[in-house]
């Protein structure tokens, strides 16, 4: 079978067998170098539904996660003594390095004073006005995830234009939220990532186009039932997917027509500089959301409105009269949300690790990671490709860049991607297991960078001495 778009085999049959068996030699390397970790594994699922505390935790290539025992900077070490450079940063969550200075400090120092009473701190009022300056939005609530960030922008955008569905693209990924568990497979919209329905009616509260195509989207806002659309600046969570030239445009423009209000979710994004790709590129949202490295590691997320926004919600849902019992929780938030601890880590955050020298410094290892890998590919005339977006790059196996969800299913490698993770991990590199992309924290160094350059020489090595490319 071939992609006619992209004109390279979607899945080589006179290779899979030396994919597979080259993958079956990469898992019993691991198994042979990680005793501790495969021990671990096996208790682990005597307790642990999944087999870890968290069932994401058991997709690493190698069979079985390592189990770590320290990290700091840009390196994890595991119970069996193995060393890494971490390119996956906890998936973002790490992106300020492990175990930063300025945030310990701030957290013990926190700890000691009390890590929740429901209550503000004066700290609060720092970090408030910094998230305005940064991104340009005047009013912030904090969650404890994007997650809950995301559910409190969709419930509001529900609240104040009376609308029911949320627009999302295919491909997408804005953590647990129902409406954005949709994809488009073969021309229908259905669930992705084996996700169940939950009893929940995705055609009642999910319009699902392809990223990029500014006419699907605008004849979706035209029937004038979307509440919100809900989109990452680029894609970043189905392979990057960058913005095509003008879409940011109508991105921002359609919605305002139809009296939709646009979510941006900067999770991700984050990563290009220190107001996201939003402060990078003027973006206008209504409602700007961020997560996970936004507090150095503390579980937080965070959402910002404009005034409009802000005002039509205030009308449904006033401020606080002190003569009236106070029992309205509008249906987002918790009870540990914008607790003290969050709050003084967000702090030494955004005043100490996510500085613009630090983005700088991001940003130039990403390009040198790139430009390396990129030379490896052409120098062996690959039909793959590595985007740079801020301090994040990604290898895929095509030769271009995808433009929507629809050529990332019609060319994506799967069984080269497991490989390569596979032998990363034996090698001493970590990169998320959901896709091949390399994220840089402040600590990440030209060494660290290099290193994987000489990894990845040597898997392209390992392919062609093996038939495989």
């Amino acid at each position: 079978k071939r992609s006619r778009e992209f004109g390279v085999p979607v899945a080589v049959a006179k290779n899979a067998a030396s994919v597979a068996e080259l993958l079956d030699r990469e898992q019993a390397r691991f198994l042979r170098d990680h005793p501790k970790s495969a021990a671990a594994w096996a208790e682990g699922k005597k307790h642990f539904l999944y087999g870890g505390p968290s069932h994401w935790m058991r997709r690493w290539a190698g069979g079985f996660p390592v189990y770590a025992a320290e990290a700091s900077g840009a390196h994890v070490r595991d119970i069996d003594g193995c060393d890494y450079v971490d390119f996956a940063l906890g998936d973002t969550g790490a992106m300020c390095g492990h175990a930063p200075e300025a945030v310990m400090r701030a957290a013990m120092r926190q700890l000691q004073k009390g890590a929740t009473m429901m209550l503000p701190t004066e700290e609060s009022l720092w970090v408030g006005a910094e998230l305005t300056r940064r991104f340009g939005l005047p009013y912030w609530t904090l969650t404890t995830s994007a997650t809950d960030a995301n559910r409190a922008a969709i419930r509001i955008a529900r609240m104040i234009t009376e609308r029911t569905k949320v627009l999302v693209f295919s491909g997408c990924y804005h953590g647990g939220v129902e409406e954005a568990h949709v994809e488009i497979r073969d021309g229908k919209v259905g669930l992705r990532n084996m996700i169940h329905a939950n009893g929940v009616d995705h055609s009642t509260v999910s319009t699902v186009v392809e990223f990029n195509d500014a006419e699907a989207l605008q004849k979706a806002l035209a029937a004038g039932d979307i509440a919100c659309v809900l989109a990452e600046p680029l894609m970043t969570n189905f392979g990057m997917i960058p913005v095509a030239e003008g879409f940011h445009k109508i991105l921002r423009e359609a919605p305002r027509r139809a009296g939709t209000l646009l979510i941006i979710d900067e999770t991700h994004t984050l990563s290009c500089g220190p107001g996201g790709y939003t402060g990078l590129h003027g973006l206008e949202p209504d409602v700007l959301v961020a997560g996970k490295a936004i507090a150095g590691g503390i579980p937080a997320g965070m959402f910002g409105v404009s005034r409009e926004v802000a005002e039509r919600l205030w009308r449904i849902a006033p401020h606080v009269n002190p003569r009236e019992r106070q029992s309205a929780h509008l249906g987002f938030g918790g009870t540990l949300a914008g607790n003290a601890l969050t709050v003084a880590t967000m702090r030494a955050v955004l005043e100490e690790i996510l500085t613009p020298a630090n983005y700088e410094l991001m940003i130039v290892n990403a390009s040198r990671l790139a430009s390396a890998a990129r030379s490896i590919i052409e120098a062996n005339r690959l039909p793959w490709h590595v985007t740079q977006v801020g301090a994040r790059a990604e290898i895929m196996f095509m030769p271009r860049p995808p433009r929507n969800g629809a050529e990332v299913i019609a060319g994506r490698r799967g069984d080269l991607e497991t490989l390569l993770h596979a032998f990363y991990m034996n090698e001493g590199v970590l990169v998320t297991p959901f896709h091949t992309m390399f994220l840089m924290a402040p600590a990440t160094t030209g060494e660290d960078v290099d290193r994987h350059t000489d990894v990845f020489g040597r898997f392209v090595a390992l392919l062609r001495d093996s038939g495989v490319i």
